[in-house]
């Protein structure tokens, strides 16, 4: 049991894996632990134990069939995999935060004690990074590009400067009430400093907050979006895109959400489906490891955040990308 429960502990921690569209986190986390069962069980099973039985045979050297007893041994069956079943029937796995099924991207994952660690990003209220895949002309009525269309209007009046002067108001109206929900005075040099910095969030839980958003991409119908935000849900995001539409007098619908960044988690640390596995898992968590520490301790040390960014203009890639390695 020593190799088997040595895998065991090297599992404690965070790791990100990629969450395809189309598969619901639960699934995943259920796929994930699957995985993680067989490896831990496939391990090198230890050397049963050995039991003293006197066993009946004949007296050796003799030529009569008298029989007699003889101590021997003989293995202990009593923990055997086929008497006991398997030696790891389940694993504790917790979900960061969670991505509908619809959405794609990075997912981070908790094993055993890094659960806990789980609370704590929870409570750094670290920023995500997602782009958001609009289309312009229609309206559904879950502002999927799958869902009921409910109505469709023309969009040849939109234009690149246009969507670029919608979304610099929504990042705007937002960095206000981020400054409303930090309860911070602006008036003071700590909070201005922080400020300037970038480095003000929420003090406790608050609606959808959008640190930045900028326009990567602009081909009518079609837009792309990025977006760094904190406390939202990804329908929220979709309804982010419906808005838009209206605003630009038109309407849209959103045809893909995909985080591509989570707290200090990127796509670069997600493991893809083909590598769900107890080593590839293990691997993964023992280099996030230090890293996780790192930046735990720095987004909940009062004043100092890892992950918030200064504030930029949509045209400007700087709020998006300074930190886009955490």
């Amino acid at each position: 049991m020593g190799s088997r429960r040595l895998a065991l502990a090297r599992l404690h921690g965070l790791f990100a894996v990629y969450k395809p569209p189309g598969l619901t986190w639960k699934h995943l986390r259920d796929t994930v632990e699957l995985q993680l069962l067989k490896g831990l069980n496939a391990g090198q099973a230890p050397a049963p134990e050995q039991r003293v039985r006197f066993l009946l045979g004949p007296v050796e050297g003799s030529e009569e069939k008298a029989l007699t007893l003889t101590a021997t041994s003989v293995p202990a069956l009593a923990n055997h995999p086929l008497v006991c079943g398997p030696a790891f029937t389940s694993l504790k796995i917790g979900v960061g935060h969670r991505l509908d099924a619809q959405a794609s991207g990075v997912l981070v994952l908790a094993v055993g004690h890094g659960r806990s660690l789980l609370t704590d990003m929870y409570n750094g209220h670290l920023t995500k990074d997602y782009t958001v895949r609009g289309l312009l002309g229609k309206a559904t009525d879950d502002f999927c590009e799958d869902g009921r269309l409910v109505e469709k209007s023309t969009y040849d009046h939109v234009t690149r400067e246009k969507l670029d002067r919608i979304l610099a108001l929504i990042q705007g109206s937002h960095q206000k009430a981020l400054v409303m929900y930090s309860n911070l005075d602006l008036q003071t040099q700590e909070a201005y400093d922080m400020a300037v910095r970038g480095l003000i969030r929420p003090m406790n839980k608050s609606p959808m907050l959008i640190i930045g958003i900028r326009c990567l991409h602009f081909a009518p119908p079609e837009f792309l979006l990025e977006v760094r935000c904190m406390h939202e849900t990804q329908k929220q995001l979709r309804k982010l895109v419906h808005e838009i539409g209206l605003e630009l007098k038109t309407t849209a619908v959103c045809s893909q959400v995909r985080r591509t960044r989570d707290g200090f988690f990127t796509l670069d640390d997600a493991l893809l489906r083909t590598r769900w596995d107890l080593h590839s898992i293990q691997d993964a968590i023992q280099a996030a490891a230090p890293r996780v520490a790192v930046e735990l301790e720095k987004s909940l040390r009062p004043g100092c955040s890892p992950t918030l960014a200064g504030p930029g203009g949509p045209s400007s890639a700087s709020g998006l990308e300074n930190d886009a390695g955490h």
